[in-house]
């Protein structure tokens, strides 16, 4: 007989809020299924993860990293969808989206929604943003921003003992169908440089491989790094004084060095770890985290990174060993001045002459550089929201998202205007841009070769040379702003809400201060009567000017929280992280609240 008394009943876990999932919609139609188009109704019985994210945005592929090993190791209960929603217009080419799905290795069906009707439906205003949905079709979390991979670890594995024990699990393969994959010497290439040789070498980026070519462009020479055993969607090439390579390992975030003469490879910074707000900008280069170096370029005497997964300029000091931060504050725009006051948005491709270093600012569809002096400036370029193809006066002219720039010999630049599948010129002396080619399918880069261009044609896997013309193309120019839908606000007070809900088992980590930060700011700036600035609650009243009927408020937020057991010295953390932009329109009888889900269902 047993009369020990009874074990106490567990107190039953907190319901969850359930909403019912809308239909999945997209024009695109859908990818990597072969050919089959899907409903909610084929994913009842497993849990379901909506990746909103756009190709262009740097933390929608950081995320896309931070979900493959969730993605393998719940293979037979959780589908991943990706929902496409593009911010720019080449974004909204269907084509488009499947070349990005392949080059960004995307092992799961993919929606694209180039009207943003499913952003609609799921009420989503951010990129990335993750929605979960469990077997019985209901949303239970909504996460923006990067850093929940354990949350929502967590969350998939209570539903999934959940759901099983309800009887509503449903095994299985998911409806991934890979592609048919495509026989080409170059797949997604990056970047190239010149060697002291005159052969070629570029970045060839979805392989993981470096890849040299003779002086045609075209003939195979050797490949650096068997696929994806060395680097991780390498980058930006640059060659140092002593004729060695430093390549920018932009997935595994970190600098190596490539010696031609001896085809050895090491690294020389980075730890392999992602920077996150709280790390250490400046120190050792190999003790330094990194995140996502997308091109580098030799000025100076140093080895000078863009640091696109920041929105930062740093550098690199072969004499020293050691990194810093150069330029950039790590908010996402567009502010010129002082290099540590400076607002940069993706920056991914460099050139340096004598007095200046040039930028390829992606995000912002803008042309800049850095003086000498440390200063930064905006040749070509207005911010966040405008783009487009337009040819003439410098603060007139459009990009549209370009990814590289060209120091060529006339003093002038060529950028290679990736989005508009061109080759555009910039003449500081004139202060003019024109067009130097078109039909080029998405240019990354571009390589002077004594009289000749060598354009990085990423998405026809080629390089393509072209002789400089003597005179401008002449193309029909076009103007855009990113189309999404306003949110109809009240003139005066505003309440600014970001939901956070630590994931369970967590708490906000208060050890050390506040663990919780927010920025605000808007386009125009007079926008905002009051309100702007930092802080460390995730609320803030804001007053905006009813002299105005449009425009943004730019809203950046950070949520760090740490494992809740009083037990462990050293808990593990984790940082939660996004940057949205809102574009509002001031109305009467409009909302007096702005929520944002960093993390959570809003209350």
């Amino acid at each position: 007989m047993n009369d020990a008394a009874p074990a106490p009943t567990p107190a039953p876990a907190p319901r969850r809020a359930r909403v019912r999932a809308p239909e999945l919609i997209g024009k695109g139609g859908w990818i990597n299924t072969g050919g089959k188009d899907l409903k909610l109704a084929d994913f009842r019985g497993r849990t379901l993860i909506l990746d909103f994210w756009t190709f262009c945005c740097i933390n929608c592929l950081h995320v896309l990293d931070e979900l493959r090993e969730l993605e393998e190791k719940h293979r037979d209960t959780l589908v991943i969808v990706g929902v496409h929603s593009p911010k720019f217009v080449h974004e909204a080419e269907h084509q488009a989206v499947v070349d990005a799905v392949e080059r960004y290795e995307v092992h799961h069906p993919v929606l694209d929604d180039p009207e943003l009707a499913t952003w609609k439906q799921y009420a989503v205003r951010a990129w990335p943003t993750l929605v979960v949905i469990d077997p019985e079709g209901y949303v239970v979390a909504q996460h923006a921003g990067e850093g929940h991979a354990n949350a929502i670890r967590t969350l998939v594995e209570e539903l999934e003992a959940e759901h099983e024990a309800k009887g509503t699990l449903r095994r299985g393969d998911g409806p991934y169908v890979p592609p048919e994959p495509v026989a080409t010497d170059l797949r997604f290439p990056g970047k190239a440089v010149l060697l002291p040789s005159g052969n070629l070498l570029v970045s060839d980026t979805t392989r993981h491989q470096l890849v040299e070519l003779e002086q045609d462009g075209e003939t195979v020479v050797r490949r650096i790094g068997a696929e994806g055993e060395v680097f991780r969607e390498p980058q930006g090439l640059a060659v140092l004084p002593d004729g060695k390579v430093v390549v920018a390992d932009t997935v595994n975030h970190a600098l190596r060095l490539f010696d031609p003469a001896t085809g050895a490879v090491e690294r020389i910074a980075g730890t392999g770890r992602q920077w996150w707000q709280g790390s250490p900008t400046s120190g050792p280069a190999l003790e330094v985290d990194l995140s996502s170096p997308w091109d580098v370029a030799w000025w100076q005497g140093k080895v000078w990174i863009a640091m696109a997964g920041v929105h930062q300029i740093w550098t690199y000091d072969p004499e020293t060993g050691t990194v810093e931060v150069a330029a950039g504050t790590t908010n996402e725009g567009l502010v010129d001045g002082p290099a540590a006051e400076a607002w940069f948005a993706q920056p991914s491709g460099l050139a340096a002459t004598a007095d200046r270093l040039w930028i390829a600012d992606s995000e912002t569809s803008a042309l800049r550089w850095i003086d000498t002096e440390g200063t930064v400036h905006t040749a070509v370029g207005t911010g966040l929201f405008d783009f487009g193809h337009r040819d003439g006066a410098a603060d007139q002219a459009l990009f549209q998202h370009p990814l590289g720039v060209t120091a060529l010999p006339d003093g002038s630049v060529a950028v290679s205007d990736t989005y508009n599948h061109a080759l555009r010129r910039f003449d500081p002396a004139t202060g003019e841009v024109t067009t130097l080619a078109t039909d080029l399918r998405e240019p990354s880069d571009a390589v002077v070769v004594g009289e000749d261009v060598v354009v990085v044609e990423s998405a026809r896997h080629r390089l393509t040379r072209l002789r400089l013309p003597e005179e401008a193309v002449q193309v029909e120019s076009v103007a855009h702003r990113t189309q999404r839908e306003a949110t109809d606000v009240a003139a005066g007070r505003l309440r600014l809400d970001v939901v956070f809900q630590a994931p369970k088992g967590q708490k906000l980590d208060q050890r050390y201060g506040p663990s919780t930060r927010l920025l605000v700011s808007s386009t125009p700036p007079e926008l905002l009567l009051s309100g702007e600035g930092k802080g460390t609650d995730l609320f803030r009243e804001l007053e905006l000017n009813p002299e105005l009927t449009e425009g943004v408020l730019h809203v950046s937020a950070m949520a760090a929280s740490c494992d809740d057991d009083p037990e462990n010295e050293y808990p593990a953390c984790h940082v939660h992280q996004q940057d949205w932009g809102v574009p509002v329109r001031i109305t009467e009888g409009g909302a007096a609240r702005l929520p944002l889900i960093l993390a959570g269902m809003d209350a």
